[in-house]
């Protein structure tokens, strides 16, 4: 099996509701993440860079920012006139309702997109994960197990995602018994809510699934089927953050202040591709002081940043101080302010002489627009 046997589907708005804070104006796909991405583009270059040219959004609402950011597809190399990107939103107000409850039934909605492509595979995924993943080992591994289903899995402390698929016991590769939700917090073998699976399959246990009123993938779908089918069992190993809250959100994207783990997301032989903006250089102002952060293109920086998150076109003003923060694109921090332990979104302006801070285990959160 190669890339281009393999259909990718990528679900948007897959729990938007674990960093409700974020996704309450964009899908979770489209949520900044490390200075200078979406969380949609670790999941999309993964597929590009193993040959996957076919490749579906499935959306529900707040998708505009994303069509913004994917477009074409050109960033990834998907601007084609055959496959390429293709955007599935609801078509009516029973699809919209279908995603919202339940993977089958946002799976239901794009039958007609599955029928008429020509891959054999599958590989369905949300973007609740950062990893830089090597989808052709999958692709072997799963032929090679002669598997039906094969599920992406970790080894770690488990997220707070509702229904995350717990695997209790693998022989031989092979899942053999799996809980749901019973390990929250717990050291175990996780799913990710990523899948491989023969696409007449999909279609076979989605259309069964659904005539029959039922509602999870992971309940009704795999646990169901976990003596009937050969579910394999693949392994994610190095570097992978699951986002499950805004304290979540706020460590993953700090853990890339490591060299170990930004080396280990941005390894040169599969580059991560992103929507590029023609940006001058940031400018350092001669009584800046930065340390330990990652600041994007287009900023003046002035103050004081230090470990710090900094998107492109972000502003920091002479004596304004930003620590232990994250500033998506065109922030502003005004003379005399000080900015510590915050999550400022799109736009935030903090005017001199305020200051805000929160906690290491409780950043404080500034919506979009808002000016303080």
């Amino acid at each position: 099996m190669n890339g281009k046997d393999v259909l990718g589907l990528i679900f948007a708005n897959s729990d938007d509701d674990v960093i409700s804070e974020i996704t309450g104006v964009r899908s979770m796909a489209s949520v900044p993440f490390g200075g200078g991405y979406r969380l949609v583009d670790f999941v999309l270059s993964n597929m590009v860079n193993s040959g996957i040219a076919k490749v579906g959004v499935v959306t529900n609402n707040n998708y505009q920012s994303l069509m913004d950011h994917i477009g074409s597809g050109k960033s990834w190399d998907l601007s084609r006139k055959n496959e390429g990107i293709y955007f599935l939103p609801p078509f009516n107000a029973e699809a919209v309702e279908n995603y919202n409850a339940s993977r089958i039934g946002a799976i239901k909605n794009i039958l007609h997109f599955l029928e008429k492509s020509n891959e054999d595979y599958v590989f369905m995924t949300d973007c609740t994960y950062v990893a830089n993943l090597d989808l052709e080992e999958l692709f072997d591994y799963h032929e090679k197990n002669g598997c039906d289903i094969t599920q992406l899995y970790m080894h770690g402390k488990t997220p707070a995602i509702k229904d995350l698929p717990v695997l209790e016991k693998i022989e031989d590769g092979r899942i053999t018994k799996m809980s749901l939700g019973t390990g929250e917090g717990k050291t175990t073998d996780y799913a990710l809510k990523a899948v491989l699976i023969k696409k007449s399959l999909l279609e076979s246990l989605v259309s069964v699934s659904y005539a029959k009123g039922l509602v999870s993938f992971e309940k009704d779908i795999l646990l169901k089927n976990i003596k009937k089918l050969n579910i394999g069992a693949f392994p994610v190993n190095g570097f992978c953050k699951v986002i499950d809250s805004l304290q979540g959100y706020f460590e993953a994207n700090f853990s890339l202040l490591e060299p170990e783990n930004y080396k280990a997301l941005f390894c040169c032989g599969r580059p991560v591709y992103t929507k590029v903006y023609d940006d001058m250089p940031t400018v350092y102002g001669l009584g800046s002081d930065v340390a330990n952060s990652l600041i994007a293109d287009g900023c003046i920086i002035e103050g004081e940043v230090e470990n710090c998150i900094i998107f492109r076109d972000c502003r920091v003003e002479k004596d304004a101080v930003v620590k232990n923060s994250i500033l998506m694109p065109h922030g502003f921090i005004a003379q005399g302010a000080a900015v510590n332990y915050c999550i400022a979104d799109k736009a935030v302006a903090v005017r001199s002489g305020k200051t805000l801070s929160g906690a290491d285990s409780y950043p404080v959160y500034i919506g979009k627009n808002i000016h303080i």
